[in-house]
């Protein structure tokens, strides 16, 4: 099945023209992904500006299920500006999502707060992040492509390694952006406005990324598909009827996606969530370390798509997926007790334990109109101290640590509407006091500096486990599906998967968190998708040295 239908060529581009490529696509990546991950790092605002009339708990998880929203429609995303990257042409698609992008994500830094235009807030919100997940749906897939194209085969994974980067290159944007913005403003200014100022610096990197991608050509592969009359009618339907196209879009969204982004957000929005949340490490401290670690990891990133190809795109993945298995709960275990040992050392030396009828607690009880048991608001509020505890069913409601009874004063029970917020503000209050005594320490931690080079480590170690599944994936999908259909056919795995598997994990995780009272139980989740992936991988990949479509097709 290799003819030139499936491999057509156009002109070699020169060596500058290959630096232009990569820089003008990874730029525009880093400063798409950073309109992306800016509502999640600045999560804390978000949730104060549009759910202030929620608890603590359920607060986070709205913004999460928001962030979690903008990544459901990827997929969509990825069909709609795939058909167009396919018919029209990559450049052309990727400038309309990145403009698509900045300006959703400019206006989430204008809309009102709850407490002006109520519902319409929360609600705009979900609207903007619907279009940057559309917006986002269509720029992975455009810039790796785009660079793909346009790179010597015996290069590909080292040049579009730039572009897996450059995703990380997001995120430590975002950090970056948000360290100033806290240095620039007072706290009082920051909840009040400053907050926005991130938001709204996405017109100004808009204007740099779409006059860097205006100097770009049109990639060689779509010019020689054009001139060759090899566009596809309908590269949507085609990517289901091309002969084992379901099978490769199986294994793309198992056995590589599913893998990479799950990993991808456990290393980095999982460990910023549970260091600056339930090791209530000093929020500063923790986006410095994670930023610094974040960007000496973007090199990883080449580094790993260099080796694919040298030594094959499947062999780093599997490593760094089986890796992931064995050392996932590991890592997060010793950056616990490095970020707050005291935490771990008193819940060993004093263990809490509630008993009572129907403990079980539920986040979205506030949404749901569910009230719940008074054992349920003791589990909710350890849960959103970070404390861990044991359940056990018992006919009286009761409070011990390390066996000694703590008193649960009535007002702590109160769930009607005049005075819930009363009732959970004293129940936080008593039992962190009641905590306190018996040795728990509720302050914020700023672990000392060996601490602090450990938990580098730990971070250090979860990115290269994410530049391993990652590094030489833009590669490998692009190999793994013919050109004419090849920038659908590898967006709509690509953001199932990111989009579903991946975008969904802080909540999923925060959600199993919350539910269980164990702040290391959400990385089940985690350690569930990779290992399925794992097995996909193993069965589906090709091993060896990297190949094009069409030099094996099956």
């Amino acid at each position: 099945m290799a003819d030139q239908h499936q491999h057509p060529h156009g002109p070699e581009p020169s060596a500058s023209d290959i630096k232009l490529v990569i820089a003008a696509s990874s730029a525009g990546t880093i400063f798409e992904w950073y309109d992306f991950f800016i509502y999640g790092t600045m999560a804390a605002f978000i949730g104060k500006a549009f759910f202030p009339s929620v608890g603590p708990t359920l607060q986070i998880l709205l913004v999460w299920a928001g962030f979690a929203v903008g990544f459901g429609f990827r997929p969509l995303g990825a069909i709609l500006f795939g058909y167009f990257g396919d018919k029209l042409g990559r450049k052309y698609t990727f400038l309309v999502t990145v403009t698509l992008m900045g300006i959703s994500t400019a206006g989430v830094g204008l809309i009102p707060s709850a407490d002006t235009i109520g519902l319409w807030a929360p609600l705009i919100v979900i609207v903007l992040r619907i279009l940057q997940g559309l917006a986002l749906g269509g720029e992975y897939g455009g810039a790796a492509i785009y660079v793909s194209e346009h790179s010597p085969p015996s290069r590909r994974g080292y040049f579009t390694g730039y572009i897996q980067g450059s995703v990380v290159g997001g995120f430590v944007l975002s950090i970056i952006v948000v360290l100033l913005n806290q240095a620039a403003f007072s706290d009082d200014v920051l909840a009040a406005w400053g907050w926005r100022v991130p938001f709204l610096l996405s017109l100004a990197l808009l204007a740099i990324s779409l006059w860097m991608r205006l100097k770009l050509s049109e990639s060689p592969v779509f010019i020689a598909m054009r001139e060759e009359g090899e566009i596809s009618g309908n590269p949507f339907v085609e990517s289901f009827t091309y002969p084992g196209n379901k099978k490769r879009i199986f294994i793309a969204l198992f056995g590589v996606t599913g893998i990479l982004t799950t990993i991808w957000y456990t290393a980095f929005f999982s460990a910023l969530s549970f260091l600056k949340g339930p090791m209530r490490v000093d929020a500063t401290v923790v986006e410095v370390v994670i930023g610094l670690t974040a960007l000496i990891s973007m090199s990883f990133y080449v580094i790993v798509g260099g080796w694919s190809d040298k030594i094959g795109r499947k062999l780093p993945l599997v490593i760094g997926a089986a890796a992931t298995l064995v050392l996932i709960f590991p890592l997060f275990w010793g950056m616990g007790t490095l970020a707050n040992p005291g935490l771990q050392a008193s819940a060993r030396a004093a263990p809490v334990v509630v008993s009572g009828q129907a403990c079980a607690t539920d986040p979205f009880a506030d949404l749901s109109g569910n009230k719940l048991s008074d054992c349920g608001k003791l589990l909710e509020t350890l849960t959103a101290s970070g404390v861990p505890y044991t359940v056990q069913a018992a006919d009286q409601l009761s409070l011990t640590v390390g066996g000694r009874a703590v008193d649960i004063a009535p007002a702590w029970l109160a769930d009607d509407a005049a005075h819930k917020k009363d009732a959970d503000k004293a129940r936080k209050a008593g039992i962190e006091a009641a905590l306190t005594a018996h040795g728990f320490d509720f302050s914020v931690q700023t672990p000392g500096l060996p601490a602090l080079l450990g938990i580098a480590g730990i971070l250090l170690v979860l990115g290269a486990l994410s530049a391993l599944t990652y590094g030489g994936v833009a590669a490998q999908l692009c190999e793994m599906f013919p050109a004419p259909i090849r920038y659908s056919s590898m967006s709509i795995p690509y953001h199932i998967g990111a989009g579903y598997l991946g975008g969904f994990l802080p909540l999923i995780a925060s959600y199993i968190n919350a539910r269980t009272g164990d702040a290391y139980a959400g990385l089940w989740y985690t350690w569930v998708v990779v290992a399925f992936g794992l097995i996909v991988a193993i069965w589906g990949l090709h091993g060896g040295p990297p190949r094009d479509y069409g030099e094996d097709a099956s």
